[in-house]
């Protein structure tokens, strides 16, 4: 991938509102080159989906979020792609990582209540075959996401470093 295309993705991440002739101006190339990139990269999907980072307990919804750890089996064959596929397409489920380390997936859920996303976890996920274990860990507060702080603390609250 060419390192203008690179320089696109970091500006679009940072604001994906910013449009192509904004971002022309500040990498000093053409609006059509930027158009050209941007398409390019839809088209191989690069580019997959422009959504907001929205701050949740601004919004009156009570929606839970778990992080929840899983081994499994791999299968043979397919090894992780499998499983992680099944456990993908569940729509309560919103990302799914192979991980290294003492679990195999992380698989983030989301639901409307606990109950929900625990009745999802021990009558969906866990009785899957190839699912050896699960460890569920709810999300009680988000302070960060994809680099963005929601909250709206002023000042420099960070502890002064003594020689």
């Amino acid at each position: 991938m060419s390192e203008l295309k690179y320089k696109i993705l970091d500006l679009m991440k940072e604001d994906a509102r910013r449009g192509p002739e904004l971002i022309a101006t500040m990498l000093g190339v053409t609006k059509e080159e930027v158009e050209q990139a941007i398409a390019e990269m839809e088209r191989d999907h690069v580019i997959v989906k422009y959504a907001p980072i929205v701050n949740w307990s601004k919004v009156d919804d009570q929606r839970v979020t778990a992080l929840i750890e899983v081994q499994i089996t791999p299968e043979r064959g397919r090894g992780f792609e499998g499983i992680a596929e099944r456990i993908y397409l569940y729509p309560e489920v919103k990302t799914v990582y192979l991980m290294s380390g003492a679990y195999d997936l992380l698989v983030e859920v989301e639901g409307k209540s606990l109950k929900e996303v625990a009745n999802f976890v021990s009558h969906t996920l866990s009785p899957i075959d190839s699912v050896l274990s699960t460890k569920t860990f709810f999300i009680l507060k988000k302070y960060k996401q994809d680099g963005f702080i929601f909250e709206d603390n002023e000042g420099d609250h960070r502890l002064k470093i003594s020689p």
